[in-house]
């Protein structure tokens, strides 16, 4: 994160209130002033505040995080509901490669002081992406958490708490389609031999985000399955960071697939293959997947269906008219072949995360025996909301969720949350129908209204995010309303920090905001 706060100018020489701290004379004054006076913390305190709202050193003042609502809330006042915890996400680049190689922490008295001022704002947490590339980076089972211990460290230090976001998945920064952090060295190293422990698509194009649900158990990795990888993973960071569990660390997350997802790459924008709305390609085609399709299709009594996925399907970028399997016709999704591949592709994907978070829920059953220090178990889907309103759904099947206009297809994902105690966790809780394009079908609100409503259903925890950075107020509020509807989520994340969020405008907007979520309405 940019190592910058906002201030509003005093100095009797300049007429702007709004300037920025930058490397050179005012931000040595502004630390000189600092540890002469008061430290930056007390700064934010309320008696330090003066009349007008702010607070001085010697010159400045810093922004009041008061906020005045000149407009009514779109929260019913008769409504209560639990306060809603909310968590921010670490920012995207937070760690870096140094020039000896080794992965550092990115501008740590920027992070602290950022940590300080969302902790005095009134956020109850951050959320800590703990990469499987960083940990047991150079060799099977050498797990290094020196950069974790350290962070974990600086974040409690502040008296925040953590969301721990196990990720088996690489990192992409959105701003530049890059990988920050990737798989771990020797999973790339197999991969470089062998391309089919990815994902790949009709055309043999392989996406190393994340490895294919068709090696879960095939030991391929030095002796070992993924699935034990992950299983290993999992052990070693509990053993590691028990001391915090319950009491700092609040929340973990399984990371399912990519971007730590429990879908498929269907929509691959990184490298440009995917543009949004396009309804994607099904990733089945390494020889794993497609070995066990070829099962399923003997055990149904179709041997000829086992051969491939559907060639009727477009292509990434195509829309869904005028594609055969996405329509109404007799070879598609409606057919028998139809229904059978889509429960086969959702059904395996659901079988893996089956598989996953029965062992994580294992390990975290003896944090959850007291409620006050218990661990909520999260697993992310993605928010498939384009096409939406169409019979298909045909993002939503490119991407392993069988749900259709005729079918509930997220109704077995959520049976299978429930029986490990495990919260659903989706963004796009900023998103409104008629701020989307409305000739790609897009409803983020129905999708949401269907998860809310499988959430009570099935008796599960719903936990969201944003799927868009959005400062404005009236994106916070759609984020409010959300969060405080019939169901209430158990805890929002907010994605992701940066220094966007401490720019003034945006700063008096969030603040209010964390109040609002803060509070019994």
């Amino acid at each position: 994160m940019a190592e910058k706060l906002m201030f509003s100018c005093q100095c009797p020489e300049r007429r702007s209130y709004n300037c920025y701290f930058k490397d050179g004379f005012l931000r040595k004054n502004f630390r000189r002033n600092i540890r002469n006076s008061v430290s930056m913390a007390s700064l934010f305190k309320r008696g330090s505040l003066n009349k007008w709202g702010g607070s001085f050193v010697k010159g400045f003042r810093i922004l009041s995080m008061a906020y005045r609502e000149t407009s009514r809330s779109i929260i019913l006042e008769t409504s209560k509901q639990k306060r809603v915890p909310i968590f921010v996400m670490m920012p995207v680049d937070t760690f870096a490669i140094d020039t000896s190689g080794v992965f550092k922490i990115r501008k740590v008295k920027a992070l602290a002081m950022s940590m300080k001022a969302l902790k005095l704002a009134g956020v109850h947490g951050i959320t800590v992406e703990v990469w499987w590339g960083i940990v047991e980076r150079s060799s099977p089972l050498d797990y290094n958490w020196s950069l974790y211990e350290e962070l974990f460290k600086m974040i409690s230090g502040s008296g925040l708490k953590l969301h721990v976001a196990l990720s088996f998945h690489s990192s992409i920064q959105s701003s530049n389609g890059k990988r920050a952090v990737k798989l771990p060295s020797w999973i790339t190293e197999i991969g470089h031999f062998n391309r089919n422990i990815y994902y790949q698509d009709q055309n043999g194009f392989s996406n190393d985000d994340y490895l294919t649900l068709g090696v879960d158990h095939i030991p391929l990795f030095c002796g070992r399955t993924a699935l034990q990888c992950y299983e290993d993973f999992m052990v070693h960071f509990l053993n590691k960071f028990e001391y915090l569990m319950g009491s700092v660390i609040k929340e973990v997350s399984i990371g399912l697939g990519p971007s730590g997802e429990l879908r498929y790459p269907a929509h691959p924008f990184a490298d440009g293959r995917w543009r949004f709305p396009g309804i994607g390609e099904f990733q089945c085609y390494d020889k794993y997947m497609m070995e066990d399709l070829k099962r399923a299709a003997c055990l149904e009594g179709k041997p000829e269906w086992g051969d491939k996925g559907p060639q009727n399907a477009g292509r990434y970028n195509s829309h869904p008219y005028g594609v055969p399997f996405f329509e109404t016709g007799g070879e598609s999704f409606l057919s028998e072949y139809g229904r059978f591949f889509l429960e086969w592709y959702s059904g395996s994907l659901i079988r893996h995360a089956d598989a996953i978070l029965a062992k994580a829920a294992n390990l975290l059953k003896k944090y959850q025996d007291n409620a006050l220090d218990s661990v909520l178990l999260v697993a992310n889907i993605g928010g498939i909301y384009w096409w939406y309103q169409t019979e298909a759904h045909p993002a939503e099947l490119t991407a392993g969720y069988y749900n259709t206009a005729l079918r509930d297809g997220y109704d077995p994902l959520a049976s299978m949350l429930s029986r490990h105690g495990a919260a659903l966790h989706i963004s796009c809780l900023e998103m409104i129908d008629n701020e989307t394009p409305s000739n790609y079908r897009c409803s983020p609100e129905g999708l949401l209204q269907q998860i809310r409503m499988l959430s009570k259903k099935r008796i599960i925890n719903l936990t969201g995010r944003n799927a868009d950075e959005r400062f404005d107020k009236d994106g916070l509020r759609q984020i409010i309303a959300n969060c405080y509807q019939a169901e209430t989520v158990s805890s929002f994340t907010y994605f992701r920090m940066n220094e966007k969020i401490f720019r003034v405008e945006n700063w008096n907007n969030f603040v209010p905001f964390v109040k609002k979520m803060n509070a019994d309405l």
